[in-house]
C-alpha cells in the first residue's frame, strides 16, 4: 500500500512531534501553575505529591487500553497520525471512526487494498476536523462554566461536589451501558471490575491499606479483562 510510504513519512514524524511537544509543555505549565496556587490554598506538598502519584497510578489501566487501540490504529493510519491524535484526543473509537468515515466518502474502506494517498487524507482531515467542536464550544463557554456552575448549584458552594460526582458518575456510566447490556465478554469485564474494585474498596477502609487506594482502578480493569478473555 503505497499510502502507508506517506503516512510514516519523516515529514509527518516531524510534524505530529512539534505538536506533541506542544502537549507536554502545555501539560507541564498546567501542573507547576497547579502546585503553585495548590499552595496559596493551604496544600501541604505532602498531599500535592500523593495526588501526583496517585493519579499516575491510576493512568496506568487506561493508558494501556489507549496504547493497545493505538498499535491498530497504526497499521491503518500509520505511526506519525496515531501518535498524534491519541496524544491529543486518547479516544481509540472516536479516530477509528473518524478515519473510518473520512475513506467512506470515497468509497473505501480504511486499511483495504484499495487505500489510496486521497483516501488517507481524507481521512486525516476528518479526524481533525471532527475534533474541532470541542476546541472551539472550550474557547467560546469555558469562561463562563464558573457561572453556570453557581446557577446549577443556586448559589450554595456544598452543591457543588455533589454536581460534579454525579457527573462523573453519569460519565461513567453512559460509557459503560452499551457494555453491559450486550451480554458478551463486555459484560463479564465490567461486572468483574466493579465487584473487584467494591472490595478493594473495602479492604482498604477495613484494612487502612493506603496503597489500595492508588492501586484499585489499575487492579479492577486488568483483573475485569483478564476474567472476561478466560470466561
Amino acid at each position: 500500500m503505497d499510502y502507508l510510504k506517506l503516512a510514516n513519512h519523516p515529514l509527518l514524524w516531524i510534524a505530529s512531534t512539534i505538536a506533541v511537544s506542544i502537549v507536554v509543555v502545555q501539560s507541564l505549565i498546567f501542573a507547576i501553575k497547579s502546585c503553585k496556587v495548590g499552595k496559596t490554598m493551604g496544600i501541604t506538598d505532602k498531599q500535592i505529591k500523593s495526588a501526583v502519584k496517585s493519579s499516575a497510578i491510576s493512568a496506568i489501566g487506561p493508558s494501556m487500553t489507549i496504547f493497545a487501540g493505538m498499535v491498530s490504529l497504526i497499521v491503518t493510519m500509520g505511526g506519525p497520525i496515531a501518535w498524534m491524535r491519541l496524544s491529543f484526543i486518547g479516544s481509540v473509537i472516536f479516530e477509528s471512526m473518524s478515519a473510518g468515515f473520512g475513506t467512506d466518502a470515497l468509497g473505501i474502506t480504511l486499511g483495504s487494498p484499495e487505500m489510496t494517498k486521497l483516501a488517507f487524507t481524507n481521512a486525516v482531515w476528518t479526524m481533525i476536523l471532527g475534533s474541532l467542536g470541542w476546541i472551539i464550544f472550550t474557547l467560546l463557554f469555558g469562561h463562563k462554566l464558573d457561572k453556570i456552575t453557581n446557577v446549577i448549584s443556586s448559589g450554595k458552594k456544598s452543591f457543588i461536589p455533589i454536581i460534579s460526582l454525579g457527573a462523573m458518575l453519569g460519565s461513567f456510566a453512559y460509557l459503560n451501558a452499551d457494555r453491559v447490556l450486550r451480554f458478551d465478554n463486555g459484560t463479564i469485564a465490567c461486572i468483574s471490575g466493579m465487584a473487584i474494585m467494591v472490595i478493594l474498596c473495602i479492604l482498604e477502609k477495613k484494612k487502612n491499606i493506603k496503597w489500595l487506594r492508588e492501586w484499585g482502578l489499575t487492579i479492577s480493569m486488568f483483573s475485569g479483562m483478564i476474567i472476561a478473555s478466560v470466561i
